[in-house]
């Protein structure tokens, strides 16, 4: 979805959901203004038959009923056709949000999500689209009733006593305007609240998902205490809030008191000098009471809907911010592509941060196998980022085959990548539905060989559903070792001419990274794999590596040219050999005990 700037606005960007159903809210709009008529209908037919008993006459009495009932129906109907519809529609146009907030959410960059809790972000989503149906329900039935039956009553009363009407008109609306400047004053209170509220989300979402971590440190009262503190801050922004509108309430109580008091005793006085009829009496007492009653409920009704629309602005400001970069109107689909890898004096830097590449040259051939090491920070993962595109470079482009990275539409760039992560996220859905990810339209046969490719039906087939257990929250069912065989596997089933690997087999125990090694070694001719690699074993046997240091390539070679060049890629193998020595030492007298015994 691409979005235009005035889509950040809150009104112009809810304005559109309007529009998308506006038959809808039109016949929603006709129906209320006709049952309010019907409502006003009903009152005003009470002063022909207070006159008609007045005046004994039973034909006005009978007609002036008929009317009654005829408004009394209507005004029912009505009500429900209203009802019906936007019980069609609102729940429509609030799925709409949802769905577009979403859409433009994950359209956003990697950059945007660091640093904001996710749970935070969800929430906002949620609480965008229940606060909108609120509003829309509350316009509809609690704002739109009262305004009409106000107009409606204003002239019923004008016809009997313009001048008691003109009054009523000219204080109504200066205690309208007061409420609603009054009101408006308040958005930074019921805004402070919605944050708050977005936050305390954010952060139950946050501990439930590291609920393993808070256990493991016994950390769960802490996180009590913590999150209490946190609700503490949002009650006492939602009291501020709630304090602000009761006050506002208390000054329009306080009006409508006085005034229907004056306006009663305004009419009683002309009847007794005998200016009006009873029945405009009746008229008089009945629409201004309604007048402010209504009033008192538009009043009311505006400030709530003032609450739950600063919900909704909060969360538009927040979702709908302009996305660090889009595919605009030129870009152009990947062409089939070999995997050439070409990067041109790229540098790439975090903020205002030191750069974490720096002016990069590097030319990786089709099918070529490369491993990249180095300490950690060097920028090795950074490298596999910005070749998918996930952050925007400073300087130099980026090539595949030939074609300059930010001129091709994300997606097809991503369709042409396969990616194993550090850390492996899974959907709380199958195994099968996990590894299916990376292809959708591949059948079930398909999916099971890649999953033994990766050495992963061993694990799969233990499980108790087997392919349709469910991998939980993040895939903590699974072990890390597990996770990584099964992102090996949504990768070899991707079937790309790229494969990037970031630490791909760091949690393996050794037997499985051999297994796993093979299974890649095997299936990934033809195709180009960049690899990260912690244990420099793991690449030992790729044809050319990469070390990194401080955001530059200081050694490029094959492993047997950098172990002779001795230099940083040759002591960082030697230590690993080192400590893979010490470790044997210290594990020898244990496993002889263990024998031993």
């Amino acid at each position: 979805m691409r979005q235009s700037p005035s889509d950040s606005r809150p009104v112009a960007f809810i304005a559109r959901y309007v529009k998308r159903h506006g038959a809808a809210h039109a016949l929603i709009l006709v129906a209320i203004i006709g049952a309010v008529a019907g409502s006003v209908g009903e009152r005003y037919s009470m002063k022909f038959i207070v006159d008609g008993m007045a005046a004994a006459s039973k034909s006005q009495v009978w007609t002036a009923a008929g009317i009654f009932f005829v408004c009394v129906g209507a005004d029912n109907l009505l009500w429900r056709v209203g009802g019906f519809v936007a019980a069609r529609c609102l729940p429509r146009m609030c799925a709409d949000l949802k769905l577009d907030l979403f859409r433009h959410l994950i359209g956003h960059s990697t950059r945007y999500f660091n640093g904001r809790l996710s749970g935070a972000l969800s929430s906002r989503i949620t609480t965008a689209a229940s606060a909108l149906y609120t509003v829309a329900n509350s316009f509809m039935w609690n704002v739109l009733p009262p305004a009409a039956a106000t107009l409606g009553a204003l002239a019923a009363l004008g016809s009997v006593q313009w001048q008691m009407a003109a009054v009523l008109t000219l204080v109504s609306a200066g205690v309208a305007a007061f409420i609603a400047i009054a009101g408006g004053r308040g958005r930074a209170l019921h805004h402070d609240f919605a944050d708050r509220a977005a936050n305390v989300a954010g952060e139950i979402v946050d501990i439930v998902a590291n609920h393993a971590t808070v256990r493991l440190f016994g950390a769960g009262p802490r996180e009590t205490a913590r999150l209490a503190s946190a609700m503490d801050v949002e009650a006492g922004a939602q009291r501020r809030s709630l304090f602000y509108i009761e006050r506002l309430r208390t000054v329009h109580a306080a009006a409508v008191w006085l005034l229907s008091g004056a306006t009663l005793g305004w009419a009683s006085w002309l009847w007794a000098n005998g200016t009006i009829s009873a029945g405009d009496v009746v008229v008089c007492a009945a629409f201004t009471l309604a007048l402010l009653q209504t009033s008192r409920d538009l009043a009311v009704a505006l400030v709530d809907m003032l609450q739950y629309w600063n919900r909704v602005t909060e969360a538009v400001e927040t979702l709908m911010v302009p996305q660090d970069f889009v595919d605009d109107d030129k870009v152009v689909r990947l062409e089939p592509v070999r995997g050439a890898i070409t990067l041109e004096r790229v540098s790439f830097r975090h903020g205002m941060g030191e750069p974490v590449l720096d002016d990069i040259d590097l030319h990786i051939r089709a099918g070529q196998k490369v491993g990249i090491v180095g300490p950690s920070g060097a920028g090795k993962s950074t490298l596999l980022a910005v070749v998918q595109r996930l952050y925007p470079v400073d300087r130099g482009r980026i090539l595949i085959d030939g074609q300059d990275v930010a001129r091709l539409s994300q997606q097809s760039l991503h369709r042409a990548i396969a990616v194993v992560p550090q850390e492996v996220s899974l959907f709380n859905r199958s195994i099968l539905d996990n590894i299916r990810y990376a292809r959708p339209d591949a059948t079930d046969a398909e999916v099971m060989a890649a999953a033994r490719a990766a050495r992963c039906d061993d694990f799969i087939a233990a499980l108790p559903d087997g392919y349709a257990t469910r991998a939980g929250e993040r895939g903590t069912l699974l072990s890390a070792g597990q996770k990584q065989r099964i992102a090996i596997a949504r990768a070899l089933l991707a079937d790309t001419p790229v494969v990037l690997l970031d630490e791909a087999t760091s949690a393996l125990d050794v037997e499985t990274e051999i297994a796993v090694e093979r299974a890649i070694a095997a299936l990934a001719k033809g195709r180009t794999i960049v690899a990260v690699a912690h244990r420099l074993s793991s690449i030992a046997r790729f044809e050319r590596v990469l070390f990194f240091d401080h955001g530059r390539i200081v050694e490029d070679g094959t492993p047997a040219e950098l172990m002779r060049k001795g230099g940083a890629f040759a002591r960082l193998w030697r230590m690993q050999e080192e400590e893979l020595r010490r470790a044997d030492r210290k594990a020898a007298p244990h496993e002889f005990g263990r024998a031993a015994g």
